[in-house]
């Protein structure tokens, strides 16, 4: 699964309609350059892709600040609506995937109802804990010596199943007693810049989709 795809639909949707700058603005304002390498060109690749895949609807409508020619605007189509939750679901529910793909989906976690959050995430900690005993089941290497440094490696997997399990247990309950704005139970929490303001951890890179 691409964490590329769910951030730039999820950040349209959230503008309802966006161009290119504003959603690079935002993903830059999450950091997402750095942990998901959500750089300049595969932001506006990413966008042009989806418009032809009839996820997107483009439409050349917003004037370019330096007089130049209008920019591309896009907003989610029915199809981008079904493609966002079901990419959403996935990156919540199903582990073994990259980081990347994680950070994303917890970053529009809250726009699913809390209940379906919850069963997302509990069903996350069962997937979790079914890999460690089959696979402690089927390979556990006895003492520190066992296998020499390659048993390091179902060590280092093992370990990481357990964090994952403990953090996810940990946002579950934090969830479940009250923590933030869900769908349906009022005004959440959007993390994106106001109109105009300055973002502080922009890049400064000049890309030709900056103009389009």
């Amino acid at each position: 699964m691409s964490a590329m795809r769910l951030l730039v639909l999820g950040a349209v949707r959230q503008h309802g309609r966006a161009h290119g700058y504003q959603v690079r603005g935002d993903l830059e304002y999450w950091g997402a350059h750095e942990w998901a390498q959500a750089k300049p060109g595969s932001i506006y690749h990413a966008l042009k892709q989806m418009a032809k895949q009839g996820l997107l609807r483009a439409h050349d409508a917003a004037p370019s600040p330096d007089g130049g020619p209008p920019r591309t605007e896009y907003e989610m189509t029915d199809a981008g609506e079904a493609e966002f939750f079901a990419l959403l679901r996935d990156a919540l529910a199903r582990p073994g995937q990259r980081n990347d793909v994680l950070s994303a989906g917890l970053g529009f976690l809250v726009e699913l109802e809390r209940a379906e959050a919850v069963a997302l995430l509990r069903e996350r900690v069962r997937a979790l804990e079914e890999w460690r005993a089959t696979a402690t089941e089927e390979y556990a290497p006895e003492g520190p010596g066992a296998l020499g440094h390659i048993g390091e490696i179902m060590r280092m997997w093992v370990d990481a199943a357990d964090h994952g399990a403990a953090w996810t247990r940990g946002l579950i309950a934090r969830i479940e007693g009250g923590a933030y704005v869900f769908a349906g139970e009022g005004e959440p929490f959007v993390g994106v810049l106001a109109a105009g303001a300055e973002n502080p951890y922009a890049t400064g890179e000049v890309h030709p989709g900056d103009e389009a």
